[in-house]
């Protein structure tokens, strides 16, 4: 990913000493029944360098799958990969095992991911630091089986597209490891995540596959990153440009592999967005409106996974800011775009070991601002024995304040909700998210609370749709603003062209 890394990422591959520790006879034990991911599988990215728990995260997203990002060497010249190419987190069950464990438990799975912007430019990508085609075969082999996954990701950008040196021994190596898989019976998939134009893979990332197809490497994913374009095409329509994008891998995957049946080919296809701002500005920003679009597209096309960088920007920390590591840049609920695409995961899939049910009662209510309400939050176990529930509760407008007691239960056990509203609470109806995250399973539960008698203000004018025509005067409520139209426009966002925009700006609501 076109990301900035972390400043202990950064530190590790700026002390680059070369060295050969390399990787001789790892991950030759027998295969393991793994469970295959789903047909269609929803898999955002988690930055393990952040200290956060995948099991945590996953939960309380509700992405039962993970692409986890990233693994590399330590230092250029090493053949020996660790998470975030640190030392200190080698590929053990000591790290990262137990979360993994929990998540594979609730019937989810993780694709962990090799390379990432910081490897693909520090040389530390295995296949670009290890000479030796057999080892980076070992530490693919290590990783499937430490963490018993069916999926391994490459991703390959930057410096690495043009390393082609690299870009062979990863194939003969994914090639290896393919033939110990169907020797010993074990599932094994292979994604490739490339960056894209707006009309397909540039050739140095369709040389990549080409490549594959040479050293009879089964590539099952090619996965888009459908963000950081960096054409000077300002504004980008993100929805459209991903569905562009992809028609043009389409095409490209039709002449590699000329056996195919349409839906085979888009069955190879992958898209990974960026929830709000990405690194080139405001220009190349993907609205909730765009996710709700791209998730209907991808279901029509029978596309094979939907991710986005990263679970950690799944929230609104930040609205009005540029592309970071822990938020949007938007104005948008926690995990709101986790839950557009949570859908889309169908197919085979494991049923968690334990689990649970959550429930509200009631599950609506209309209050007087200034006023308060209660609801039950209850919990029953459905499958397994009970777990801890950690409770948690987001999307309270402004004036609302929302609290739970307790915040943690056993499964089986209740807490209360109780919703407070100040007078300047604004009158209108309103979504709440109740989130239950526990060790081996994760639900929630929405309130739709009414708020009547508030002194504050609420945006009454229609919300902007991407797809719609709109001419001069027309207005629209965005990111709580109201904005009018100084002429015929259709995609362009309010507030991401500034002044000189279609849009002027009306004030808040």
């Amino acid at each position: 990913m076109r990301r900035i890394r972390s400043l202990r990422s950064l530190l590790t591959a700026a002390a680059v000493a070369v060295a050969g520790a390399g990787l001789t006879a790892l991950g030759t034990g027998p295969a393991q029944a793994a469970t295959p991911l789903p047909a269609h599988v929803f898999a955002p990215y988690f930055e393990a360098w952040t200290g956060d728990s995948p099991a945590a995260l996953s939960a309380q997203s509700g992405a039962e799958h993970l692409t986890m990002a990233f693994i590399q060497t330590e230092a250029a010249g090493s053949c020996t990969p660790y998470w975030n190419g640190d030392s200190g987190s080698p590929i053990s069950s000591a790290t990262f095992g137990d979360d993994i464990r929990t998540i594979q438990g609730r019937g989810g799975d993780v694709i962990p991911s090799f390379g990432g912007y910081t490897a693909d430019t520090t040389g530390t990508e295995i296949a670009d630091s290890c000479t030796d085609v057999g080892k980076i075969a070992a530490a693919y082999e290590k990783v499937i089986t430490t963490y018993d996954i069916t999926r391994l990701d490459m991703d390959v950008e930057v410096d690495s597209l043009d390393n082609t040196a690299g870009i062979d021994r990863r194939n003969k190596a994914i090639k290896q490891v393919q033939d110990w898989a169907a020797a010993g019976g074990r599932t094994l998939q292979v994604s490739y995540t490339l960056p894209t134009t707006t009309s397909g893979l540039a050739s140095n990332s369709l040389a990549v596959l080409r490549n594959a197809v040479q050293n009879g490497a089964r590539v099952d994913v090619a996965n888009l990153m459908t963000f950081d374009y960096y054409d000077g095409a300002d504004p980008h329509d993100m929805a459209k440009d991903t569905q562009t994008a992809a028609q043009g891998l389409y095409n490209q995957l039709a002449g590699l592999y000329p056996g195919k049946s349409p839906a085979q080919l888009w069955a190879m296809i992958g898209i990974t967005e960026m929830p709000g701002v990405d690194d080139y500005g405001p220009a190349e920003t993907f609205t909730l409106a765009d996710a709700t679009q791209v998730y209907n597209w991808a279901v029509s096309k029978g596309i094979n996974t939907l991710s986005f960088w990263a679970l950690q920007r799944d929230n609104g920390g930040c609205p009005g800011g540029g592309a970071g590591d822990g938020c949007s840049g938007i104005e948008q609920g926690t995990w709101a775009f986790s839950h557009i695409f949570e859908p889309f995961t169908s197919g085979t899939t494991a049923p968690p070991s334990n689990d649970f049910s959550l429930g509200l009662s009631p599950a609506s209510g209309s209050v007087t601002a200034g006023n308060s309400t209660t609801a039950r939050v209850s919990t029953a176990v459905t499958a397994g024995s009970a777990q801890t529930v950690n409770l948690s509760v987001s999307g309270a407008p402004s004036g609302v304040t929302a609290s739970l007691s307790p915040t943690s239960v056993t499964a089986g056990g209740s807490a209360t909700l109780t919703l407070r509203t100040s007078a300047s609470a604004a009158s209108g109806t309103y979504t709440l998210t109740v989130s239950g995250a526990g060790d081996k399973a994760g639900h929630t539960a929405t309130y739709t609370l009414t708020i009547t008698g508030g002194s504050g203000s609420q945006c009454t004018a229609a919300p902007w749709d991407a797809s719609a025509v709109y001419v001069g005067g027309d207005q629209v409520s965005h990111d709580g603003h109201r904005w009018q139209a100084k002429w015929w426009t259709t995609g362009e966002e309010p507030g991401t062209t500034g002044e000189w925009g279609v849009w002027q700006d009306l004030g808040a609501c």
